[in-house]
C-alpha cells in the first residue's frame, strides 16, 4: 500500500482505497483513480453493523451507478428458509443476535459486517444459490441455535467463526479478485 492522503491510499498501481464510519455505519471504497479526478469509477460497501444489513454501489466512469442491497448471509439463509413466513426477528435470528451481543468479540463482528455482504452477493451470482443457503441454514444456523439453546457456547463461537473464514475463502475471495481485476482493466483503458 502506498501513502495516504485525503482521498486514502494511493496504491502503487494508481487505484485508491478509503475505510470511513462510525459505531455503526462503516463504508469501505475503491477507486479507480484519484476520486477528485473527472471520469473515476468507484465500488463502495456500506454495512449498518447495528442490523448487518448494507450496500454495494458501483459508479461507473460514465457516470451510471448501480446499486446492490445486501445483508448478512444467516439472515439471508433464514430468509430462504422461511420464504413468504420470513420475518427478520424470527426466532433464530433472535438467538443469534443474543449470541453475537454476549459472546461474539467485537473484532470478529466488525469482520462479519465487513465481509458478509460481499459473501452474500457472490451466493446470488452462483446458479444454486438456493442449496448454498440451505446448507447455510442446516449447518451454521441450526446447528449454532441448536448449541447455543444447550449452552454449548464455545461449539457454536467455532462453527461460526469457521463458516465465515470458509464462505470468505469460497466466496468473497474470488468475487473481490474479479471486481479488483475489472476496476484495474478500466484504469488501463
Amino acid at each position: 500500500m502506498g501513502e495516504k492522503d485525503k482521498y486514502g491510499y494511493k496504491h502503487d498501481d494508481g487505484h485508491y482505497s478509503k475505510m470511513t464510519g462510525n459505531e455503526t455505519n462503516s463504508s469501505y471504497s475503491i477507486y479507480d483513480k484519484n476520486p477528485s479526478e473527472k471520469g473515476h469509477s468507484a465500488t463502495h460497501i456500506n454495512i449498518n453493523t447495528d442490523t448487518g444489513k448494507g450496500s454495494i454501489v458501483e459508479h461507473g466512469s460514465d457516470g451510471k451507478t448501480t446499486k446492490t442491497d445486501t445483508s448478512c448471509y444467516l439472515t439471508s439463509a433464514c430468509m430462504k428458509f422461511y420464504q413468504e413466513q420470513f420475518d427478520d426477528n424470527c426466532y433464530e435470528l433472535s438467538v443469534l443476535r443474543w449470541f453475537r451481543d454476549n459472546f461474539v468479540p467485537k473484532e470478529d463482528i466488525e469482520h462479519y459486517y465487513e465481509i458478509a455482504p460481499v459473501i452474500v452477493e457472490a451466493i446470488n451470482k452462483e446458479e444454486k444459490s438456493n442449496l448454498i443457503y440451505d446448507y447455510i441454514y442446516d449447518n451454521v444456523v441450526d446447528y449454532c441455535v441448536t448449541k447455543i439453546e444447550n449452552g454449548k457456547y464455545d461449539e457454536a463461537y467455532s462453527r461460526y467463526k469457521n463458516s465465515i473464514l470458509c464462505f470468505e475463502e469460497q466466496f468473497a475471495k474470488p468475487l473481490l479478485e474479479q471486481k479488483l481485476l475489472e476496476t484495474l482493466k478500466k484504469v488501463r483503458a
